[in-house]
């Protein structure tokens, strides 16, 4: 068994069941590209009770160590930069800040089984290191602009 996933068409799935699904006993996982709407993955209920379990395991364990004694919080901040090298563009309270706040979504994430706000937690996280690596966009976004723009528009009525 490959630790790669394959990646079929949507249709593949759809014309040849037996043989596209067959190809999970040598996948872990199936990559099922669509034309109209998201890539799909695709996976045994086994597996998938697998990999929650083995995040929720990583999860509370990080949550106990981050609060176990004083000295684990220094820990998890001098190992953040290996798990995520553009913490390294934050300013040192932002990373202390991200710290906390990794553990605790975590850790809500974990306890109602949707990681989704980890995710998001994340990606926003980044695109604040990536304000900070660029001196020319952080000086424009922390400019005092002067004036009001207005009030912003509701983005689900733009689209």
């Amino acid at each position: 068994m490959s630790n790669q996933s394959a990646a079929v068409n949507f249709s593949e799935l759809v014309n040849k069941n037996k043989q596209t699904l067959a190809r999970l006993d040598e996948s872990p996982q199936l990559l099922l590209h669509r034309r109209d709407g998201e890539d799909l993955v695709l996976t045994t209920a086994v597996r998938a009770e697998q990999d929650r379990r083995v995040v929720s395991a990583a999860t509370r364990m990080l949550a106990a160590m981050a609060r176990r004694e004083p000295g684990s919080m220094e820990l998890l901040l001098d190992i953040l930069p290996d798990a995520f090298p553009w913490v390294r563009f934050l300013p040192e309270p932002d990373v202390h800040a991200f710290a906390v706040e990794l553990v605790d979504t975590m850790r809500a994430a974990d306890s109602i089984g949707n990681s989704a706000s980890v995710a998001q937690m994340l990606t926003a996280w980044q695109h604040s290191a990536e304000v900070h690596s660029d001196p020319e966009l952080l000086a424009a976004l922390t400019r005092d602009q002067e004036a009001d723009f207005g009030p912003v528009p509701d983005p689900r009525e733009l689209a």
